[in-house]
């Protein structure tokens, strides 16, 4: 399922950064499998093709929390401490090891397993890490299972492996993904990764699920530093249908029913106006075609005037060939 909330928090606003923003959420619940995630991906891909980016503009960051896990029991922490580990590391593509050096000893870390950790976590292959986890790794089948579904859905030029990036919030379990511009410039695009503890946290029962938050801060940011972030001059409508006459309200809402059904979108004028006004506004909004209902034509024949906002030409339709010619007119723009 998706969602697209207004979003508050508090805290200092920088670029790409606000106390209010629209977030796209998007979460698969009640699958175990990797193939959650991938599906997940695949649907971030999909956003940023459709908005005009490509691999060379964004990449995706995959790890496992697993991998963390894994390796702070080999080096002896305590598996109380592996959420708290795990957002201090987070920390670390943003400020230096001296930054957090003292909060992770007051968690028991040594010098030696900080180290030792710090080393680890600047892995960039599932190969590399691999020496650090154990044979059976659960971790290491995973990612491998992710690349490959990747490779299948054909995105693999998207997404690579990065053993620092662990997310901050302490309820993810599994696969963790940020998308990020490959310019470094900008914060995280998106976020999100595999959560099957969070809804019995809340007294739920115990449900495997995956998903991202998708802001809009900062990918308004980087379309803008592209040069292709949408005009929204346009309104997303084809046409306006506009009834001359009240009683001929019900001859244009069947002109707009047939429109529809033929793939257009149209905007009904719902209230009595002047042609002139009609005009005006299908202008404002950037619409192509006025479809006019009245006169002698539809007194006569039943016909509708069809008014190119763009060429200034106006013809008369038939009603019952109307949806045929929306048809063309689609296949025509």
């Amino acid at each position: 399922w998706f969602s697209i909330p207004q979003c508050w928090r508090y805290e200092r606003m920088t670029r790409g950064r606000r106390r209010e923003h629209y977030q796209w959420n998007m979460d698969i619940w009640g699958i175990q499998g990797i193939q959650a995630e991938a599906e997940l991906l695949s649907a971030m891909v999909t956003f940023f093709k459709k908005v005009g980016l490509s691999s060379e503009d964004v990449g995706i960051k995959v790890n496992s929390r697993l991998v963390i896990t894994e390796i702070l029991g080999s080096l002896g922490v305590p598996e109380d401490k592996f959420a708290a580990t795990c957002v201090l590391i987070d920390k670390l593509e943003k400020v230096p090891l001296e930054a957090v050096r003292d909060d992770l000893t007051e968690l028991g870390l040594t010098e030696e397993i900080v180290l030792q950790l710090t080393t680890i976590l600047t892995s960039k292959s599932i190969d590399s890490i691999r020496e650090s986890l154990p044979p059976d790794s659960e971790a290491a089948s995973q990612l491998e299972s992710l690349m490959e579904l990747a490779a299948s859905y054909g995105i693999s030029d998207w997404i690579e492996f990065d053993a620092s990036v662990v997310r901050g919030l302490a309820y993810y379990t599994g696969i963790v993904f940020e998308a990020f511009d490959r310019t470094g410039t900008l914060r995280a695009i998106a976020g999100g990764g595999r959560y099957d503890k969070l809804l019995e946290t809340f007294g739920g029962e115990a449900t495997p699920a995956a998903g991202f938050g998708f802001g809009d801060a900062v990918i308004m940011e980087l379309l803008k530093d592209k040069g292709i972030l949408p005009s929204f001059e346009k309104s997303g409508f084809d046409a306006v249908v506009f009834a001359m006459s009240e009683d001929l309200y019900g001859g244009a809402l069947r002109a707009a029913i047939l429109l529809r059904e033929a793939g257009k979108s149209v905007d009904v004028i719902l209230e009595p106006k002047k042609t002139k006004w009609v005009f005006k506004h299908a202008d404002r909004i950037g619409v192509r075609h006025v479809i006019l209902v009245g006169g002698d034509e539809w007194a006569d024949n039943e016909q509708v005037s069809v008014k190119d906002m763009e060429g200034g030409g106006q013809i008369k339709v038939p009603i019952a060939e109307l949806s045929a010619w929306a048809k063309q007119s689609v296949s025509e723009s």
